[in-house]
């Protein structure tokens, strides 16, 4: 499976004198001399080089063939796909392994397996690598992994987004440890990159062993279904271990990964579509953490009503609705681009933008679980916070819920230790932050969900908002549970001292009135309102603490 095997012998170096040391495969004249070669042209050697570069990116049919029998694209064919036409510029297209031993010093197809370089997304400046699948399976070597630790350097020098083509087998094992180690140095400059350029991982294909972890460490990760596998160990190993027979798509495939682990941000069905929101996901993020993401231009949010709003949610707290119409209305266009949509459905984290800058929207779903929090919730919700903070994209939080998921799987499964993850985020978080109370805001789901007490700057509330430490039915049921029991109609005495708590403690001015809310607004007026606060918060400055680093409830 590996590209043409293209040898050159070394163009012979005239002396000072202007004559070539003689060889034995020079030819002779009649009278037994050596016969002088003809001196190198230079249109020669440009040939020679037009020749080589072809044969390289032409790659091998039958290699090709099979890729597409795969229902794969090829490296170059998927980065025609990507980046803006004849904006590719190749790094290291003549490259090859060094390797000696089993066989390898016989098999040395240049590029080594990775298509590295640069180009642009919509005007924009990117880095990319893409792994050949064609090459040794696109298994990473030495040189292999020299190639992506160049253009990674390159992208984190040049403060441009990273992207990665990921179809490969996993390390080359006739390479040994020379292998791994390249693996550790992509991986440390994962780490390095991450919070100072955006790093953005497509699976293609195989994505095995320690080639996964690398994903693990990148800000989003795209699958494409039926193709796409992540695992660190494969069936074979799975079945040998432990008996159990399951599939590459049962272990790893997209969507267990997208609705189950939460390792997929994105899941789609063809490659075109997922390298086409890719580009959508570049247009937008900022190049880097010091420069703005890019703006699309006001368009008027700042006067705009929508009366849909006031149609959309019900006043009922208790009857469910789907918050993406919530979005839809306020951020432009009705376009967002929704993160994790099919993992921990009970919250949503969306980029959007609102009057044409760049947002990152946190919203309850009242449509799954009654919008709950629960454990998975939480760590999808503080990672995409923390990722929105990194890069100095605005935080719009639209709060609908009733407290965390009880019971005891979530107890035992850390839902407190999540939870922190998420309260940490938000906490730690220093760009500018909104928050929108539509209905129920509960306990301590309440304060985690971006309450004014952990930083928000902003809070607006809808006059159906109801912040409590629980709903009215339950804290009567808490409070007055003796009088209940000895009460001759306890069904009235209930309702009576449902409607008191409600009337004292959970009318839509309670806490406004006591400043944790700054206004209680028109549902109509939403979008207005939040794009003006965001407006007001545009020059927001403000500084961590001096400190290494946080210990963050991983």
């Amino acid at each position: 499976m590996s590209a043409p095997e293209v040898d050159f012998v070394p163009v012979p170096v005239p002396r000072p004198n202007g004559r070539r040391p003689a060889g034995p495969e020079q030819a002779q004249d009649g009278r037994g001399r050596q016969a002088a070669e003809p001196a190198p042209s230079m249109r020669g050697l440009r040939a020679r080089n037009d020749e080589l570069r072809a044969r390289v990116v032409a790659g091998q049919a039958e290699a090709t063939e099979r890729q597409h029998g795969l229902g794969k694209r090829t490296a170059r064919e998927r980065l025609e796909l990507l980046l803006d036409e004849d904006s590719f510029v190749e790094l290291e297209p003549f490259r090859r392994h060094q390797a000696h031993g089993l066989g390898m010093e016989r098999k040395r197809p240049h590029t080594d397996g990775v298509v590295v370089g640069s180009g642009t997304v919509h005007g924009r400046r990117v880095f990319v690598y893409a792994q050949d699948f064609t090459v040794f399976g696109g298994s990473l070597g030495e040189a292999h992994a020299a190639k992506i630790h160049k253009v990674m350097d390159l992208a984190l020098d040049n403060g441009a987004p990273l992207i990665g083509l990921n179809d490969s087998g996993g390390a080359r094992i006739q390479e040994g440890v020379m292998a791994l180690n390249g693996y550790g140095g992509i991986f440390h400059r994962n780490v390095r990159a991450s919070g100072v350029i955006p790093q953005i991982s497509v699976i293609l294909g195989p994505c095995a062993g320690g080639a996964a972890y690398s994903p693990a460490l990148t800000d989003f990760t795209f699958m494409v279904r039926d193709t796409a596998q992540m695992y660190l160990t494969g069936p074979e190993v799975v079945e040998a271990v432990s008996g159990v027979r399951v599939t590459h798509a049962e272990l790893g495939g997209a969507d267990v990964h997208g609705e189950r682990t939460g390792v997929a941000s994105f899941v789609h069905d063809d490659e075109e579509t997922c390298l086409e929101e890719v580009r959508y996901l570049v247009s937008l993020l900022p190049g880097n953490n010091l420069e703005p993401a890019p703006s699309a231009g006001r368009c008027g949010a700042v006067g705009d009503e929508r009366p849909a709003l006031a149609e959309i949610v019900p006043v009922e707290p208790n009857r469910p609705y789907d918050m993406r119409a919530v979005i839809g209305e306020l951020v432009d266009d009705a376009e967002f681009m929704e993160v994790h949509e099919h993992w921990a459905r009970n919250v949503i984290c969306a980029l959007a933008r609102i009057d044409g800058e760049t947002v990152g929207v946190v919203a309850s779903q009242p449509m799954v679980l009654a919008g709950v929090l629960d454990a998975d919730a939480a760590q999808k919700a503080a990672r995409f916070v923390r990722f929105c903070d990194a890069f100095g994209i605005p935080l719009v939080t639209l709060v609908d819920v009733p407290g965390f998921l009880p019971g005891v799987d979530q107890e035992h499964s850390g839902v407190i230790r999540h939870g922190a993850k998420l309260l940490y985020a938000y906490c730690e978080a220093t760009v500018p932050r909104v928050q929108v109370i539509l209905r129920k805001a509960y306990g301590g789901a309440y304060i985690v969900m971006d309450s004014r007490s952990i930083g928000c700057d902003l809070s607006l509330a809808w006059p159906t908002n109801e912040i409590a430490v629980m709903g009215a039915e339950g804290a009567v049921n808490v409070l007055f549970r003796k009088q209940l029991l000895s009460a001759a109609d306890p069904d009235g005495l209930r309702a009576e001292l449902v409607a008191e708590y409600s009337e004292q403690l959970m009318h839509p001015y309670h806490a406004a009135e006591r400043g944790l809310v700054d206004d209680v607004i028109d549902p109509v007026r939403t979008r207005a309102a939040v794009a003006r606060a965001l407006e007001m918060l545009r020059n927001k400055r403000k500084s961590p603490p001096q400190r290494k680093h946080g210990n963050t409830p991983l």
